[in-house]
């Protein structure tokens, strides 16, 4: 899940915002068989992850979920994946790193309708709901895994305690996100208040520029086809292409992405 703007601070115009533009994304992208709307990682030297034929179009994309969600095993766990956009990184997931269970949760009903005819894994499911009420019971999850989206909620705080309160003691929780260099002190003091321990956090403002590098092609050609004119630079920095304001941000340093784990405390 990518970008917007800092201007869009106000928690109800910015969600309502992202009620109407990912529904109208995904109407206008599944012909193309579009399974991330994340940015990208890719190393120096390249990580060279084995994949499927298949997986390889998106390899860029599942590096970055492969980097989040490797920062811990988890073979054998519940896991879910908070704002799974068009399901690609799930599908990966639950394919290669073999969990018990994958549940993987999205605010886009049109989202989730893609993802349940496209993605039939085993283990894996899809549910439509909200970031910041989440519908599960508590100390459900080994793991909850969070890949650039919570620069779209209204309000972080609440999220970050739904996430503690879902997660098993000594479960993970495995984030990563950006945010414009207005806002870090921000971001910072609100992970820093967070009801869970920080294990380890890196910026990979590298990385991610290299993997924009590599999807930007690809992201031209998909923007010119299927989105109006008036809609393309708004397309661009959603896409991170080579020359967006995102993409420039990140060179400059005005942008932070950076990843993170935490652990929840045990009794």
């Amino acid at each position: 899940m990518s970008l917007i703007d800092p201007l869009f601070s106000v928690g109800f115009l910015r969600k309502a915002i992202w009620k109407l533009w990912y529904p109208f994304l995904t109407r206008r992208l599944t012909s193309e068989e579009v399974l991330f709307l994340n940015y990208a990682f890719e190393t120096d030297p390249p990580l060279g992850l084995p994949l499927d034929p298949a997986d390889e179009p998106n390899r860029a994309c599942i590096q970055l979920y492969h980097h989040v969600a490797t920062q811990v095993d988890l073979r054998g766990k519940n896991i879910l994946e908070v704002s799974c956009g068009h399901g690609g990184g799930a599908s990966y997931l639950a394919r290669t790193l073999r969990p018990l269970t994958y549940t993987a949760l999205d605010l886009n009903p049109t989202g989730i309708r893609f993802c349940l005819h496209r993605h039939q894994v085993e283990g894996l499911h899809f549910v439509q709901g909200d970031a910041e009420n989440l519908a599960f019971a508590d100390n459900s999850f080994d793991a909850v895994i969070n890949v650039e989206a919570s620069h779209c909620y209204p309000a972080l705080p609440r999220f970050l305690s739904e996430v503690a309160r879902v997660l098993k003691p000594g479960g993970h929780f495995l984030y990563a996100d950006f945010r414009f260099r207005e806002s870090l002190a921000e971001w910072e003091q609100t992970l820093g208040l967070a009801p869970l321990q920080m294990l380890r956090t890196l910026v990979i403002n590298a990385e991610v520029l290299r993997g924009m590098d590599r999807n930007s092609p690809r992201s031209q050609d998909l923007l010119v086809r299927h989105l109006p004119r008036f809609l393309h630079s708004l397309g661009r920095d959603f896409a991170g292409i080579k020359g967006s304001r995102v993409h420039t941000a990140l060179q400059r340093n005005e942008l932070s992405y950076r990843s993170y784990c935490f652990e929840k405390a045990r009794p």
